[in-house]
C-alpha cells in the first residue's frame, strides 16, 4: 500500500519526450515555461481581482504542465525561496502578541495576527492556482511530482509539507464519498484500479473482471468531487467461508460462491490511488465505511478479516540473523529455496515451525522508537483497531511476496464492537492485540491479549 512513484493522469499534462524548460522552439516568440510560470505566480500573489484569478491560475498549471523534472526543480526552489515568511514580520507578530499576553488582555487577536505572520506565504499562491478549472487534481499531481524530486533534492520539503497541510483540509472526510465499483463503472475508473492496484497487480481487464463481476467479489472506493472518477483509495472485499489462508484462491478464476452462503468478508487488498496525497489517511475511515456497508447488505456475515502482506519481515530477519544464530539457520533454509514449491512437505513443516515465531515477534513485539510496529501494515490495522489473528505461510507464492516476507500473509480480523476500545489501547498503551488462532498457539508471545 505504499506509493511508488507514479505520477498521477489528470489535467497536469507531462512533459514531452524532449521538452524541457529552456527556450521555446524557434518559430515562437512565447516565454519559456518556466519564465511564464513564475511570472503567473507573481500576478497571483500581487493585487489580482478575484475575475482574473481563475485565468492566471489555468495558466500557471497549464505552463507547470510543459516543464521537464530539472524545470518543476527550479520551480519549487523559486516557490521556497521567494515565497516564504517575512522573519521581520513575524518577530513583530510575536512581540505584539507576548506583550498582550503579559498584560493580562488575553492577546487573542494578536495570536491570530501571528499565526498569519507565520504562515508561508506560498499556501496562498497555492489557495489561489487552485481557481482553475480542475486544479486540485491538478495540486495533488504536482505533490506527487514533488515527492519523487525529493529523494534527490530534499530542500524541497518544506513545500511538500504546505501541499499536505491544504490537501489534508481540501480531502477531508466530509467531502468523501463511499462507493461500490461495478462492472459498468465508468471505464476511467477502472484504468485506475489497473494501473494502481500495488499489492495484487492486475495484469489487464479479464483479471479486473474477476474481483469485479463475481457475486462474491466486491471494489469500494471513497471519492472527491475534485477528483471525478478518480478514486482515492480502494479496497477488495471477498466473500468466503472461513478465513482464507492463502492468496491465490482469492485472485484465481473459480466457480463464484453465492453471497448467501459467505460467513466472512475478507478484505485482501487496500490501494492508495494518488500518490500526491500520500500521509493524507482515508485508509481507517474506508475500512470501517465498508464493514458497516458490507453488514448493512449482508447481515448473516460473522467475520470481517484481512488477508495482508507482512512487507518489512524479511529484511528485519536478513538483519537479525547477522547476530543471532536461530535465526540465521532459519534465513539459511529458506534462501536454499527459490520459493515454497522448492520445499517438500517435511521441509514446510520443519521450517513453519520456527518461521511463525518469528513472525509473531516481528509484528508483535519489535517496535519503532514510538513504540509502534515495525511493519507498515501492522501499524494500520491495529491503528484502526483490528488484532493479529493468524499467521499464514506459505499464503503467497508470488516473487514479490517472496522478496518481502518469504510469501508469509496475515489475517487482521475487525470486530466492529472492540474496534473502538483497541484502537484507543493501540495509541495510548501502544497495545498489540494477538487474538483468536495466534494467541492460542503463542500464548507466551508479548502482546498477547484478549
Amino acid at each position: 500500500m505504499r506509493p511508488d512513484g507514479a505520477r498521477e493522469t489528470g489535467p497536469v499534462r507531462p512533459a514531452r519526450e524532449g521538452h524541457a524548460s529552456g527556450p521555446q522552439a524557434a518559430d515562437t516568440s512565447e516565454p519559456p515555461s518556466l519564465d511564464r510560470l513564475i511570472t503567473a505566480c507573481e500576478v497571483l500573489m500581487g493585487d489580482v481581482g478575484e475575475a482574473s484569478v481563475r485565468a492566471v491560475a489555468a495558466r500557471a498549471l497549464a505552463a507547470y504542465g510543459e516543464l521537464d523534472d530539472s524545470g518543476r526543480t527550479a520551480f519549487f526552489t523559486h516557490v521556497i525561496k521567494e515565497h516564504g515568511v517575512d522573519p521581520d514580520r513575524v518577530r513583530a507578530a510575536f512581540h505584539r502578541w507576548d506583550e498582550a499576553r503579559n498584560s493580562g488582555s488575553g492577546g487573542e487577536e494578536e495570536l491570530i495576527g501571528l499565526f498569519d505572520a507565520v504562515e508561508p506565504a506560498r499556501q496562498r499562491l497555492l489557495r489561489r492556482m487552485n481557481h482553475a478549472p480542475d486544479a486540485t487534481l491538478a495540486l495533488v499531481g504536482m505533490r506527487a511530482d514533488l515527492r519523487r524530486l525529493m529523494r534527490r533534492h530534499p530542500e524541497l520539503r518544506p513545500l511538500d509539507h504546505d501541499l499536505h497541510h491544504l490537501l489534508a483540509s481540501w480531502f477531508n472526510r466530509g467531502f468523501l464519498r463511499l462507493a461500490e465499483v461495478t462492472p459498468d463503472s465508468p471505464r476511467r475508473l477502472h484504468d485506475h484500479l489497473l494501473r494502481y492496484e500495488r499489492v495484487h497487480p492486475m495484469a489487464d481487464r479479464a483479471e479486473l473482471r474477476r474481483r469485479l463481476e463475481p457475486a462474491d467479489r466486491r471494489i469500494h472506493a471513497f471519492f472527491h468531487p475534485a477528483t471525478g472518477d478518480v478514486p482515492l483509495i480502494f479496497v477488495e472485499v471477498a466473500l468466503v467461508r472461513g478465513t482464507p489462508g492463502e492468496i491465490t484462491p482469492l485472485l484465481e478464476p473459480g466457480p463464484a460462491l453465492d453471497p448467501r452462503e459467505a460467513d466472512t468478508a475478507a478484505l485482501y487488498s487496500i490501494n492508495n490511488a494518488l500518490d500526491g496525497l500520500t500521509g493524507i489517511s482515508f485508509g481507517s475511515l474506508l475500512i470501517k465505511q465498508v464493514i458497516e456497508q458490507v453488514r448493512e447488505r449482508l447481515p448473516h456475515l460473522a467475520h470481517f478479516v484481512t488477508l495482508s502482506p507482512i512487507p518489512g519481515f524479511r529484511r528485519w530477519l536478513d538483519e537479525r540473523a547477522g547476530s543471532e544464530a536461530d535465526l540465521r539457520e532459519l534465513v539459511r533454509d529458506l534462501d536454499a529455496a527459490d520459493g515454497p514449491a522448492d520445499l517438500d512437505p517435511a521441509d514446510t513443516a520443519r521450517i513453519r515451525s520456527r518461521l511463525l515465531p518469528a513472525l509473531a515477534r516481528y509484528i508483535a513485539a519489535e517496535k519503532r522508537d514510538d513504540g509502534r510496529p515495525l511493519d507498515p501494515v501492522a501499524r494500520f490495522h491495529l491503528g484502526n483497531g483490528a488484532a493479529v489473528w493468524r499467521l499464514n505461510w506459505p499464503a503467497n507464492t508470488s516473487p514479490q511476496a517472496w522478496r518481502q516476507s518469504y510469501g508469509a500473509m496475515v489475517n487482521y480480523r475487525y470486530e466492529p464492537e472492540k474496534l473502538e476500545h483497541r484502537h484507543e489501547d493501540f495509541v495510548r498503551r501502544r497495545t498489540v492485540v494477538l487474538d483468536g488462532p495466534l494467541r492460542d498457539a503463542l500464548p507466551d508471545t508479548p502482546g498477547s491479549d484478549t
